[in-house]
């Protein structure tokens, strides 16, 4: 395995080619993304270790929504069934991901409890437990602090998860090692990664509009109000059916190396 280095401008190709899958298939797609959301929901209300228990899903939901993706660009119709395809690939690699779930929980965990030491806890527990963010809450700055600092924590935790669910799988990485080669990966296509989060912040801003100018010609501000929930997961599973790309992009087999771009043997 090898990793592929890649121009800046192939992270708007993955946002293209998340746009272009999704629609190929978005009755499966959008299902499969709001069955995500549903076991991830129904998992953290269960008492004391239900959102360590969501969060530890987290890889594995991710790994069988680039799984269905990979599928539709086959040009076959996800089943439900794709969303576990982490443990079904044979016991060593259903345990790797497990460790790698439990790995990210307590990363994340750890985040929040930086985070507590600058406002007491408000901004974890707000996150953890739910509740109302007050205009005081925001306005505080040690709030602010505190959501800052779980920003800039939480960059690299999600680099270093970024492709390691998919390396455990497709690849058979151990767990460690797929967090390395994750991160190296994404700092190495550090202009893609940008590129292609830029590009998901634009379509999310330029719909955003629209539903403003769409609310302002009917005369009816509620209506973007009503739609911009539905809008912003639909947008979602766009975004997640786009993560394949950037992975499939990034790694190729040692035999399957492109002879024009830097592949660097990880």
């Amino acid at each position: 395995m090898k990793l592929n280095i890649v121009p800046a401008r192939t992270g708007w190709l993955w946002v293209k080619a998340g746009l272009r899958t999704f629609w190929q298939q978005p009755l499966a797609l959008s299902g499969l993304f709001f069955l995500f959301i549903t076991v991830m929901s129904v998992a953290s209300l269960l008492p004391y270790l239900g959102n360590a228990l969501a969060l530890s899903l987290l890889p594995a939901a991710t790994l069988g929504l680039m799984a269905a993706t990979r599928e539709a660009t086959l040009g076959k119709f996800p089943m439900p069934s794709i969303l576990v395809s982490a443990f079904r690939a044979g016991r060593q690699q259903a345990r790797a991901m497990v460790v790698l779930g439990v790995v990210y929980a307590l990363a994340f965990l750890a985040v929040l409890g930086i985070s507590a030491l600058f406002d007491g806890g408000d901004f974890a527990r707000l996150y953890l437990v739910g509740g109302t963010l007050t205009r005081e809450m925001v306005e505080s700055p040690a709030f602010q602090n505190a959501m800052w600092v779980a920003m800039a924590l939480y960059l690299p935790l999600s680099l270093l998860f970024w492709h390691a669910p998919a390396l455990v799988h497709w690849h058979g990485v151990p767990p460690v090692k797929s967090l390395f080669f994750s991160g190296v990966a994404c700092v190495r296509n550090f202009g893609a990664m940008t590129v292609f989060l830029l590009g998901w912040m634009a379509v999310f801003s330029v719909v955003g509009m629209l539903l403003m100018v769409l609310s302002a010609l009917l005369g009816q501000p509620e209506l973007m109000g009503m739609l911009m929930f539905p809008a912003a997961m639909l947008l979602a599973a766009m975004f997640f059916s786009s993560i394949w790309f950037s992975f499939r992009d990034s790694f190729v087999a040692d035999d399957d190396a492109p002879a024009s771009t830097e592949a660097p043997q990880i």
